[in-house]
């Protein structure tokens, strides 16, 4: 079954001897596969065909049919089949059904036409750079991986084995060696029904304490294992903040940011001069520039403390996203990550590697939702 990563243009091409016209009918649904399909096709498109060929671009029809919802930690895909019907000498038929999945993933140039990203683990990194009492998140391919393994000092800790499945919004799993997903301690009594009491004790057995030990994570796929390392990072002094995005293979990753934060405000108005002149007088505390209306922007400078070269690619994943979400007092935010460039970091050039990113908040400051 192939993968139609909807944000690079896919291709259904087809040729044969004496073709005229093809006709091709596209199915997009959620569900199980086959036993949701419906009956009448989402989408027919027809082709003369030129030099005995036909070549329908398909993925822009797909991607409006993929949504998300960063709250809930999943990511949906579509199941995509298509069948073309093929008019030959002047007559017609059927070509074998094909039946594929809509991912919002991503190719690069170098990947070549229809790009697949066919790995059982959807993140190009090996290395994870996480705060120390946070879980690690991944996201797996469960038609491609059996099981994922934790370990940390060398014992293994968490064992989750993964199946196969029809129902579309199990293809992408998220597998984590925590069973409540929130990133922080305090977060994860309150989301229990219990009752936080901070203290200067606790604050020092959770510095001494990780809750999620985990070092290394064996993914063991059909085809292979890949080895994670999980480097845990703890920082006091500042407050780490967490963006989320979807990346190349259409799945969510996170990337933490360690240190420094700054947030700012924009505004923008509209005004207008009126006259305040009553019966030949006027009040001095009345606006004679008076606002007709005020909106404003929030947005953020962050910077990500010191990660390891494996991170470059994250970070360009990140720059490329089209959506991005911040965890900001135990709310899950959208951003739009507004730098319009990226500059490749290496341990020989600069030593030690931070990455600045500067955000906006993808709403406006004041609610005129309407």
């Amino acid at each position: 079954m192939a993968k139609i990563n909807a944000r690079s243009p896919y291709y259904v091409y087809f040729t044969t001897d004496n073709l005229e016209a093809a006709e091709l009918s596209i199915w997009i649904y959620s569900g199980t596969q086959t036993v949701s399909k419906p009956v009448t096709p989402t989408y027919v498109l027809n082709a003369l065909a030129i030099n005995n060929e036909v070549n329908f671009e398909i993925a822009e029809l797909i991607k409006d049919y993929i949504t998300y919802d960063a709250s809930e930690i999943e990511t949906p895909i579509v199941w995509v089949d298509y069948q073309i019907r093929k008019i030959v000498s002047g007559q017609s038929g059927l070509e074998p059904l094909s039946r594929n999945k809509g991912f919002y993933g991503f190719g690069y140039f170098e990947d070549g036409v229809n790009p697949q990203n066919n790995s059982g683990l959807l993140q190009s990194n090996n290395i994870i750079v996480k705060l120390d009492d946070a879980p690690v998140y991944l996201a797996i391919d469960t038609s491609r991986v059996s099981n994922v393994l934790f370990y940390s000092n060398g014992q293994e800790i968490y064992k989750r084995n993964i199946s196969s499945s029809t129902n579309s919004d199990l293809q992408i799993e998220y597998v984590t060696n925590t069973v409540s997903p929130s990133d922080e301690f305090k977060d994860r009594v309150l989301n229990e029904g219990g009752i936080f009491e901070d203290s200067l004790c606790l604050n020092e057995f959770l510095s001494e304490l990780a809750l999620f030990p985990v070092d290394t994570i064996y993914v063991n796929r059909i085809d292979g294992v890949d080895l994670i390392k999980v480097k845990n990072i703890e920082e006091c002094k500042y407050e780490p903040l967490k963006i989320s995005f979807i990346n190349k293979f259409g799945a969510l990753q996170g990337v933490w940011f360690f240190k420094r934060s700054n947030k700012n405000l924009n505004t923008s108005k509209e005004s207008f001069k009126r006259n305040t002149l009553v019966a030949n007088n006027y009040q001095i505390d009345k606006h004679q520039q008076k606002n007709l209306f005020k909106k404003g922007n929030e947005k953020m400078t962050l910077n990500s403390g010191y990660y390891p070269e494996d991170y470059n690619e994250v970070f360009k994943q990140m720059q490329l996203s089209e959506d991005a979400w911040i965890e900001i007092n135990n709310e899950v935010l959208p951003i739009n990550i507004s730098d319009s460039s990226f500059s490749y970091k290496t341990i020989l050039n600069d030593k030690l590697i931070n990455y600045t990113v500067q955000i906006d908040f993808a709403f406006d400051t004041i609610n005129n939702i309407r």
